[in-house]
């Protein structure tokens, strides 16, 4: 297909011959992805059922659950029908939904996790006038803009790489990515590219510079506090610090995997760091913040104790 230019489907490279341990795989993704849903579910269930989670950081965290079930149901229903198949096909429109949802996801992600920063300022820094900060309308507000800014500003790129001319239609990743189509183009790219950076730099970088720049004051505030508050302080943003590194560090090693000839590391490992954004995320974060904090554990406690127990 290296004369045509018009690509009426994409050609996934990344898998390897599973041969007999393809169903092996298969089960083990349907179990995952079964982990994924029940965890992150069962986390929002007991925020809305609780009263005393209605406050805006279990909010921020619940609206965080929901976009590692939107992220993680486009990649697994995808990736469990591929391991199943010999051809690693995919149609261009599905392509290019699947890309418009994986870049979707990493958006919201950081905007939720820089609202959870800001979140965690104000509760350390201003404690006493906390809640006049972050009241109702902010928060939902706030909520609001973290979903629909993403969807806005990830449709451009998407839209500009669907109406490229491309010279091939072979992806070497196990799922869509518009880095790689972008490549791909017979013609000029210079806006797309212009765009990529220009859209990095508002959706990676300034939620990173801004969580950074948070955290500095969260801890500057921290060493001038009595240890009763630098403990309390220190135990709420810890889950949301691990949270942070965790998914950064995923998405910092699938750009330079993109980037870079990774080719050296075994088809397994590289197939598994470069899911690790789209799969770590969705599984530690509903645990961790499930079990860390000790308002949840004990919400959780109340309304299933009362299933279990019924007077």
């Amino acid at each position: 297909m290296s004369n045509q230019t018009h690509v009426s489907y994409f050609i996934l490279t990344g898998y390897f011959n599973m041969s007999q341990l393809s169903y092996l795989f298969f089960v083990l993704l349907c179990i995952l992805y079964a982990v994924i849903v029940y965890a992150n579910i069962l986390l929002i269930v007991v925020i809305s059922l609780s009263r005393a989670l209605h406050e805006p950081m279990f909010v921020f965290i619940c609206s965080l659950s929901l976009n590692e079930l939107y992220g993680s149901a486009a990649l697994f229903p995808f990736l469990l029908l591929h391991v199943l198949r010999d051809v690693h096909t995919v149609h261009h429109y599905l392509c290019f939904l699947q890309i418009f949802c994986m870049y979707t996801y990493v958006t919201v992600e950081f905007f939720i996790l820089a609202v959870m920063s800001y979140d965690r300022y104000l509760a350390v820094c201003f404690p006493l006038r906390y809640n006049v900060h972050m009241n109702t309308q902010k928060v939902l507000i706030l909520v609001a803009v973290t979903w629909s800014f993403p969807v806005v500003i990830n449709v451009i790129p998407i839209s500009l790489s669907a109406r490229l001319k491309l010279c091939r239609n072979i992806i070497p990743k196990v799922y869509c990515d518009n880095y790689f189509i972008v490549r791909m183009a017979c013609s000029s790219t210079t806006v797309n590219n212009v765009y990529g950076i220009v859209a990095t730099v508002l959706t990676v970088f300034a939620p990173l510079t801004f969580i950074l720049l948070t955290y500095v004051r969260i801890l500057v505030a921290c060493f001038s506090a009595s240890p009763q508050t630098k403990q309390r302080a220190l135990s709420t943003c810890l889950p949301h610090f691990i949270s942070i590194i965790n998914f950064s560090f995923g998405v910092c090693f699938e750009v330079l995997q993109s980037r870079f000839n990774m080719s050296f590391l075994p088809d397994v490992i590289r197939i598994l760091l470069s899911l690790y954004w789209l799969v770590s995320p969705p599984i530690l974060n509903p645990l961790m913040y499930g079990l860390h904090l000790s308002k949840i554990r004990s919400s959780f406690k109340n309304l299933f104790g009362k299933v279990a127990h019924p007077a």
